[in-house]
């Protein structure tokens, strides 16, 4: 069984812009992040990024996974296990 979903960029139906209010840059936040870790997509990606540019998107993404999880999220709902 898979553990990842990318369930909200197949069913959203709202407005996806940036700047009009909270509830759309949110929306249209989850929508542009499933919709670049689409497989082929970082196929494609992946190759054409530059070594600055894969070290500054892990290191994004690892600074806000440290600022906004705690350690028990952080194995549960980013590395989808149970922390022992």
């Amino acid at each position: 069984m898979n553990q990842h979903t990318h369930l909200f960029v197949e069913t959203y139906q709202g407005l996806v812009g940036f700047g009009l209010n909270r509830e759309t840059d949110e929306n249209t936040a989850i929508y542009y992040l499933q919709k670049f870790a689409d497989d082929a997509l970082m196929q494609v990606m992946i190759k054409r990024l530059s070594d600055e540019e894969l070290r500054n998107l892990f290191d994004l993404i690892s600074a806000l996974l440290r600022k906004h999880l705690n350690e028990a999220e952080y194995h549960r709902l980013f590395l989808k296990e149970e922390k022992l």
